[in-house]
């Protein structure tokens, strides 16, 4: 019985997102693109599209190499606070596992969408 309540709840919330949706939706619309004109392309064309597709693909190609150098620095400053683990103070420690924490739960929610939004692996 509390299933079939709690369905019906489900049912009425998702109505009433539906109708706040379908009320305020437009309006949102709007503000959201004018708001934003700057950054639309006039005319949309096909080609217009896969140019700016293009320009993005290769300028985070472009990226790379300073991403990568970014990282190796990253990389260094860890093994160095590694060897001076000794003078390492309370903050640092405290800042390094809230940062494996969060690298832990976004892995687990990338798991968790990678299998359908199930948390068994079994779906139907």
């Amino acid at each position: 019985m509390a299933l079939a309540s709690k369905l019906a709840q489900l049912q009425s919330k998702a109505t009433q997102a539906s109708q706040f949706v379908a009320k305020n939706g437009p309006a949102y619309y709007k503000q959201l693109l004018e708001q934003n004109k700057q950054y639309i392309q006039d005319p949309p064309t096909i080609e217009k599209c896969n140019l700016l597709s293009k320009q993005l693909f290769y300028t985070r190609l472009a990226s790379i190499p300073g991403r990568c150098e970014t990282l190796s620095k990253e990389v260094d400053y860890v093994k160095h606070m590694w060897k001076n683990r000794k003078e390492l103070k309370i903050e640092d420690a405290g800042i390094a596992t809230l940062f494996g924490l969060e690298c832990f739960a976004w892995f687990c929610g990338g798991e968790i969408i990678g299998r359908g939004f199930t948390f068994t692996g079994y779906h139907v």
